[in-house]
């Protein structure tokens, strides 16, 4: 009979308040966060978490988040170059959109927010059609990974301009380069050698008028968009130079010189702020024009000044002058940017956002969000300038949340006996969980916490520390209540016995000490209570080298003591006499566990591998290659020979020590990413026959895919195998599995239908060459069973399988169709088209199928007979619904033509009103702001 096991499903993780993978957002109100493969919004002010970005099955990180100009759509790329676009409100995704082959770094929404910019690790550009759903084209020129991307959009070009209609784009990369790319001929117009370095950030002033980047030495250079240029397009100069759109200005000083990992620019006040250094954000404040003749008028009277004390000589007198006049009239950036004051996180900072929500009421204040590396955030309020000089600014932290998730890695886990609390330690702090609502319940200050368990009753905690302490909590009351000096080494591993009555702890100074516990009952009206629990020292058992971890066999006889020495020896709990010694691994056994039968015994080393031992003569009854790195925690499930690994390769490992009966209901897991996550039993059966095969099939899979995913060789790189440049636009392609079974049901469906479609054309002839009255006696072919049970025509059930493909992976999905079934396909599209059916999507199929497939279409002369009726039938089909477009703006116009009439009757009646001033004030009344309020 084949051995069965049940799947075990992993939960959301918790304890997560941001990942470093991505930036983080902020509206004034709510944080967008990343939280390695979801995104989290916390309200801020409240400090709890009001929705969970969570695909079902997406292991993916999330690496670059960007917000919509139509506010409730955000824009998130993930590690496995993914982008999918979430509806805040519903808390869905919209779209998903593959084409980049690794990890997507940049986002950006053009002014409407329809088209959305992707870059990524693997140097592509890539624009989105957001209303289609389609990729429009992959721009490639960069030679190293993409960092940032900016739209420039034509509403800021002259109304007189010969230049792009679909306006430009600003992308910079790791490779020094700054690129500007004309939307409309999608080409690269110019390239800038920005840095000496790589080009880490970039961002655009409100304006658009200024490009500010940052480089990896810690330079912060200005460069400035000359528009007479980009209206004039690719016209070359005097002596012969092509126009240059965007020109250097100058460099702006910082405090500091490491890299300028993020520059941002406000959306309405004047402030950009810079980071670029690991805990600190500068802010510069932009001078208005007048600011900046008044400070330039001041520098002028100080320099005179000082030429007056020092009596220079006439020349230089005269210099400087000229230079003063010429400096008059012009304002230089260092000028208009001036420092204005410096925020200091309290840990190093990942990225940072200023606060969107509208400042421009009477108490105008600007805030600005600081993710932390920690897993923090924190919200600085950014005061307005003062006009005495001797009050300096300083930034006010407004907001912190730091309570739901640890700020160094989770070292130790420990469940209560009920399974209803879970406690997790880090350096510095120690927490409390609710299992069934993962909700925070605790928080205490500890020391650096290695090892922990609960206390006979749950209502006590013992940790040990790398000092050598072992620190007794109070859960109910969150208190310290003991500290005692245990070791003078770290405590690496601390077992409580199996009768309650004793605990064991092992240290790195070679010692294993043996602890009673001792209740005081106290009475409670004492001003000064003794402590309810501690420890009592009874023995100790010295040791040859570090002890790393120790365990209590579950029948109380023995206990197993692992050492720096690779080895792991057993005693006689009772006498401390030894018994055996287990040897066998090449480096030390990092942790151990005994069967709930005390009959076998498995530890867990720093060579990979896991060893399986009998207690009973302490021979070696397995040894696995269990990871590919260090495995640092082995945990047997309760009443079984089930065990589980975990390692510093990631991953998680369930394994069956002999054939028996298991009874655990989940497992816990603590990580460096500062998350921990609970993996649930499942009910569904898993045979390993079945996984291997699945594993298997989803290598199969991969490989063809990738495939079919060759990439090009990157631009002047050389090496294109058939001798040509590649191109520095091309299509959006990129097969995965969900467009290869895509194409795969639509060549199914295209067999079913053609196959019926001829088994009934057979039959028609055959009735037209017999009699009739033998054609009366012919019975007609059976229906397909599934066209008979969705009671649909053959072309019925090609368009419905169609519909059902999503719009993101359909032109993927048709590139699968071999020529022949193309044909077929076109087929259907003109019987579609002549009924009417979907028009929209008829009319993308068909010009998509036309561009693909252009040359073999032409060269076969049997599709004249398809295509010439096709054009007479969609162009119909196309009149009609432009008759309907037309017909519902005509009344849509009319509708707000018959609003402003009554607007005006209602409001603006009054006998001193004439019709020009009634009109202006409408006017007035549309350029409101209009604010939706979030219940």
């Amino acid at each position: 009979m084949v051995q069965s096991y049940l799947k075990h499903g992993p939960t959301q993780a918790f304890g997560l308040i941001c990942s470093v993978s991505s930036n983080s957002l902020y509206d004034g109100k709510l944080a967008y966060v990343p939280a390695l493969e979801d995104v989290l919004v916390w309200d801020m002010k409240k400090g709890h978490m009001l929705a969970m970005w969570h695909e079902t099955g997406h292991r993916a990180e999330v690496t670059c988040i960007q917000r919509s100009p139509q506010q409730n759509m955000f824009a998130v790329g993930y590690a496995d170059g993914s982008v999918r676009l979430w509806d805040s409100n519903l808390g869905s995704v919209r779209a998903t959109f593959n084409g980049h082959r690794k990890a997507v770094m940049a986002l950006a929404f053009d002014t409407q927010g329809v088209r959305l910019a992707s870059g990524s690790q693997d140097t592509d550009l890539i624009v989105w059609d957001l209303v289609a759903d389609v990729g429009l084209y992959r721009l490639r020129g960069h030679r190293d990974q993409i960092t940032t991307i900016r739209f420039l959009s034509p509403s800021d070009l002259p109304s007189t301009s010969t230049g792009s209609s679909n306006g430009f784009l600003i992308s910079t990369s790791k490779d020094t380069l700054l690129k500007l790319w004309d939307l409309s001929t999608q080409h690269c117009v110019q390239t800038v050698v920005a840095h000496r370095s790589e080009v880490w950030s970039m961002d655009l002033s409100p304006k658009h008028n200024f490009i500010f980047t940052g480089s990896g030495e810690g330079d912060l250079k200005a460069w400035k968009i000359d528009y007479d240029a980009v209206a004039a397009g690719l016209t070359a100069t005097g002596s012969g130079e092509i126009s240059k759109v965007i020109q250097a200005v100058a460099t702006l000083p910082l405090s500091s010189r490491h890299r300028v990992s993020q520059v941002l620019f406000h959306d309405s006040q004047p402030y950009v702020a810079v980071q670029s250094h690991d805990r600190s954000i500068e802010i510069f404040r932009i001078r208005t024009e007048d600011e900046a003749r008044k400070k330039q008028a001041r520098r002028r009277k100080r320099a005179k000044e000082k030429e007056g004390k020092s009596k220079p000589k006439e020349k230089e007198l005269v210099d400087i002058e000229d230079n003063d006049e010429m400096g008059a009239g012009e304002i230089g950036l260092v000028d208009l940017f001036t420092p204005y004051l410096v925020i200091r996180a309290s840990g190093k900072v990942r990225s940072f956002d200023f606060g969107t929500k509208d400042v421009t009421g009477h108490k105008a204040r600007v805030e600005i969000l600081l993710a932390l590396a920690s897993n923090a955030l924190e919200v600085y309020d950014i005061p307005p300038p003062q006009k005495s000089k001797d009050q300096i600014p300083e930034a006010s932290r407004v907001y912190s949340l730091d309570i739901p998730g640890h700020r160094t890695d989770v070292r130790t886990l420990c469940l209560s006996s009920d399974d209803q609390l879970l406690a997790s330690a880090s350096n510095g702090t120690l927490k409390l969980w609710n299992v069934k609502t993962t909700a925070c319940v605790r928080t205490m200050d500890c020391g650096y916490a290695v090892c922990s368990t609960f206390l006979p009753g749950d209502r006590h905690l013992a940790v040990g520390t790398k000092s050598g302490d072992i620190l007794i909590y109070d859960l109910a009351s969150s208190a310290l209540v003991d500290t005692i000096k245990a070791h003078s080494s770290t405590v690496w591993s601390i077992h409580l016995r199996p009768d309650e009555k004793a605990l064991a702890s092992g240290s790195a100074d070679k010692e294993v000490k043996f602890w009673e516990f001792e209740h005081d009952a106290t009475p409670e009206d004492e001003s000064h209570p003794k402590k309810s629990l501690t420890l009592v020292h009874t023995r100790t058992l010295k040791m040859s080298d570090d002890v790393l971890s120790l365990r209590y066999s579950p029948n109380g006889k023995l206990l197993a003591v692992s050492l720096l020495d690779s080895t792991v020896k057993i005693f006689y709990q009772d006498t401390l006499k030894f018994f055996l010694s287990l040897y066998g691994h090449k480096l030390p056994v990092l942790a151990m566990d005994i069967s709930d039968d005390s009959k076998i015994i498995v530890t867990c080393s720093s060579d990979k591998n896991v060893k399986i031992w009998g207690l009973d003569f302490g021979d070696c009854h397995k040894s696995i290659f269990a990871h590919e790195d260090s495995v640092t925690q082995v945990l047997f499930e309760k009443n079984s020979h089930y065990f589980w690994t975990v390692g510093k390769d990631k991953v998680l490992k369930y394994w069956d020590g002999d054939k028996s009966v298991h009874h655990g209901n989940f497992v816990v897991t603590g990580s460096h990413d500062k998350s921990i996550r609970i993996w649930e039993k499942l009910d569904e059966p898993l045979f390993l026959e079945e996984e291997r095969e699945r594993e298997l099939e989803h290598l199969y899979e991969n490989d063809l895919a990738e495939t079919l995913n060759q990439p090009d060789g990157m631009i002047g790189q050389g090496n294109h195998t058939d001798g040509e440049p590649s191109a520095e636009v091309t299509a959006v392609t990129k097969q995965t599995m969900e467009t290869l079974m895509a194409g795969e049901r639509i060549i199914e469906a295209l067999d079913l239908a053609d196959n019926e479609r001829a088994a009934f054309r057979d039959f028609e002839d055959q009735k037209a060459r017999v009699g009739t009255l033998e054609a009366v006696g012919l019975q007609p072919p059976p229906r397909n069973p599934i066209l008979a049970g969705l009671d649909l025509d053959p072309d019925g059930y090609v368009l419905r399988v169609v519909e059902k493909i999503p719009r993101t992976a359909l032109y993927d999905a048709l590139l699968v169709l071999p020529f022949g079934k193309v044909l077929s396909l076109m087929q259907y599209l003109d019987m579609w088209a002549k009924k009417g059916r979907n028009i929209v999507l008829v009319s993308y199929i068909t010009f998509f199928l036309l561009k693909t497939h252009h040359h073999q279409i032409v060269a076969n002369r049997i599709m004249r007979t398809t295509l010439i009726p096709m054009r007479i039938h969609l162009r119909n089909a196309l009149k009609r619904e432009k008759d309907t477009v037309g017909y519902n703006l005509a009344a849509l116009q009319y509708i707000r033509r018959k609003s402003e009439a009554e607007k005006t009757a209602l409001f603006f009646e009054k006998e001193d009103f004439d019709e020009s001033k009634v009109r202006e004030m409408i006017a007035e009344g549309k350029k409101r702001k209009r604010v939706s309020i979030k219940a």
